[in-house]
């Protein structure tokens, strides 16, 4: 009975570290996803980020530059002022 207690309890150990072993490879593995995720989509945000930051100065200029231009048009001519 002890041989037979002692060859569970071994084969116990042995499966308990296999177990332990795979645990740590799944934990390392769903780490490695979710920091890939984290950088990929900080990434796509920071793009994003800039892509409407340089629409909007663009936007901005376009703007400015009619709005520039209607007030020249709005000013009376030298010709007209004599």
């Amino acid at each position: 009975m002890t041989i037979s207690f002692l060859k569970v309890v071994a084969f116990f150990v042995i499966f308990s570290t296999g177990l332990l072993s795979s645990c740590a490879e799944f934990k390392e593995a769903g780490r490695t996803i979710g920091h890939t995720t984290r950088n990929v989509t900080r990434e796509i945000g920071h793009g994003t980020r800039d892509a409407a930051k340089e629409i909007g100065h663009g936007t901005k200029r376009v703007v400015n530059s009619v709005g520039q231009e209607t007030n020249d048009a709005a000013k009376p001519s030298p010709d007209d002022e004599q």
